[in-house]
């Protein structure tokens, strides 16, 4: 198992404020974030479901933890993971906690949703949030399975959209009390999310969902950091950027029979550095070349 993750992920909150995150589908273009300069990226539950065109809702937590496992082994940043409504009960949260730090991760976030998840919850926000009592016995019962107590809990709640602002606040409040680390929340208009880092007492978490059916905003960091948030995840933009580039290549490829595409060569040179390949051809080189000769 990967050590420090989670101490590291605080160090980087604490120095960076606040701390960008992009979800990454996958370990490919989680390693171009890192390459970017990034210092943490995230595995989204939209970025997950999207990636296996499965969608969030249906993915089981088998799935979630290799989806995991193989990203955080492609990277040497820490890792956010979207543990949703922790797949059940308290005990179910617990399993979820222990096996996500058992393959590297640094944090999970666990929602107020219920379980199983409604799918239309991508499209519109409705009353599927469940009791803030129940939601922080099963916080606190997440954070006392870590095994290393530097692992993040973060506590998200939707209930800004679907119950207001105050409740949202009142949430945010009770879950840090039953142990969370970090509150993942979602206000409405600019003005809720000015004032939430100062009626919540956990550092928050700010979310740009780019292209949101609901009209919330979407923040640049200097506001971000105006405002007081702790870190910020960009939880769609990655995949939309993705699906663009590939559905025009598609679109040029299917109508020209082959692609035209700028600075080929030189990017395929830069993919082969950035998944390790001329790292290969050098041992190949050492080893089984220079035996074959």
């Amino acid at each position: 198992m990967r050590k420090g993750q989670g101490a590291r992920l605080r160090e980087l909150i604490g120095k960076n404020k606040p701390l960008l995150v992009p979800s990454c589908p996958d370990p490919f273009t989680a390693r171009i974030a890192e390459q970017a300069g990034f210092e943490a990226v995230a595995l989204g539950g939209y970025a997950m479901g999207a990636g296996t065109t499965i969608t969030e809702p249906l993915l089981t937590m088998s799935e979630v933890v290799e989806a995991s496992r193989r990203l955080a082994q492609s990277i040497d940043i820490p890792l956010i993971v979207d543990g949703g409504a922790g797949f059940g009960d308290p005990m179910h949260a617990m399993r979820t906690v222990r096996e996500l730090e058992q393959v590297g991760v640094a944090a999970v976030h666990i929602e107020d949703q219920v379980f199983p998840k409604r799918a239309h919850y991508h499209r519109e926000y409705r009353e599927h949030v469940i009791s803030a009592e129940e939601m922080a016995v099963k916080i606190s019962y997440a954070a006392k399975a870590r095994r290393d107590r530097s692992f993040v809990v973060i506590a998200r709640t939707d209930a800004m959209q679907t119950d207001g602002y105050d409740e949202g606040v009142r949430r945010a409040n009770l879950y840090a009390d039953a142990g969370a680390d970090m509150v993942m929340i979602f206000p409405k208009t600019p003005g809720e999310a000015r004032a939430a880092p100062r009626d919540c007492k956990a550092p928050l978490i700010y979310v740009n969902s780019t292209g949101n059916r609901t009209d919330r905003p979407i923040l640049t960091a200097q506001q971000l950091k105006e405002f007081g948030y702790a870190a910020c995840v960009d939880a769609i933009s990655v995949v939309i950027a993705e699906y663009l580039a590939v559905r025009d290549l598609m679109i040029r490829l299917r109508q020209r029979g082959c692609a035209d595409i700028d600075e080929a060569h030189e990017a395929r040179l830069e993919v082969e550095r950035l998944i390790g390949l001329e790292t290969y051809y050098r041992i190949e080189e050492e080893t089984v070349e220079r035996q074959s000769r």
